[in-house]
């Protein structure tokens, strides 16, 4: 079940030309890697699955929502969450209003746990948070904010590393911390988020690769990790004038720890670790 160029190729045209998305300008690398494990997980090859995501609607748009699922996690990368918590939120807090945006927001805990520090720092209330997906299944847990207990145990860790400041060894004597923000449930392998959480967040499906800001407001910090390293650079490069254009004036975007801004937008930002400010007009 190799995936080679031409298959890749294939499947993007199929897309391109049977839906309304469009992967042409997506990494092959990754690309390749995502439907090699659909192939696997359908036991079928390349042309079958093209084949049938011609004559069948419903499929294509379920390969869809398989290819943009990425993974994520609350408090994901404790340390970038520190510099959040310390060195970034401070410097907005003189403001009447705050504005973020979480494109890719996947299922939705990096949004949670981005309102759990701005709820510490008592900037939540005036906070508006924006999260946004191509996926409408993981937009629909986003607003759930229900997840699996046993298989995200390390949330408790970084909790404690970032809320808490701790080492990374939670134990049910912070059970009071947390229950301020989560419900636990073990016998239903369950955490569930706080109704003041799940009811703040305003989503929308969104495209990057073609949709404008549908929120219609600029931003003062965007959120956006893990998600730019599934494109090429040109769309990259259009991904970045579309962030950089809603911004406001000394608003802040934030990438993986394994993304960068290359070319002619690194000129149009300033970078102080991790976080890309935008530079002056």
């Amino acid at each position: 079940m190799e995936v080679v160029g031409k298959d890749i190729h294939s499947f993007q045209e199929t897309v391109r030309d049977h839906s309304e998305y469009d992967f042409t300008q997506y990494s092959h690398t990754s690309l390749r890697r995502r439907l090699t494990r659909i192939l696997l997980e359908l036991e079928i090859d390349m042309d079958a699955l093209t084949v049938r995501m011609r004559n069948d609607g419903e499929f294509l748009e379920g390969i869809v929502r398989k290819l943009t699922v990425h993974t994520t996690e609350l408090f994901r990368d404790p340390e970038i969450w520190k510099k959040i918590k310390v060195n970034l939120l401070p410097t907005l807090q003189d403001k009447s209003t705050i504005r973020i945006w979480h494109p890719g927001c996947s299922t939705g805990q990096e949004v949670y746990s981005m309102m759990m520090v701005l709820e510490e720092q008592d900037l939540l209330e005036k906070t508006e948070i924006y999260g946004s997906d191509l996926n409408p299944d993981v937009i629909k847990t986003a607003r759930e904010g229900t997840y699996k207990y046993h298989f995200n145990q390390s949330y408790l860790e970084n909790f404690d590393r970032v809320m808490l400041n701790g080492t990374g060894t939670p134990s049910w004597s912070q059970r009071k911390y947390w229950k301020k923000y989560f419900h636990i449930d073990e016998t239903h392998d369950m955490i569930r988020m706080k109704d003041f959480l799940r009811s703040k967040p305003v989503y929308k499906k969104l495209d990057l690769v073609k949709d404008p800001n549908l929120f219609l407001v600029k931003f003062d910090l965007i959120v956006c990790r893990n998600v730019i390293i599934y494109f090429n650079n040109e769309l990259q490069n259009r991904v970045f004038d579309l962030f950089h254009s809603n911004l406001n004036e000394q608003g802040t975007l934030l990438l993986g720890v394994h993304e960068s801004i290359m070319g002619p937008f690194s000129k149009r930002f300033i970078r102080k670790e991790p976080f890309y400010h935008k530079a002056p007009e």
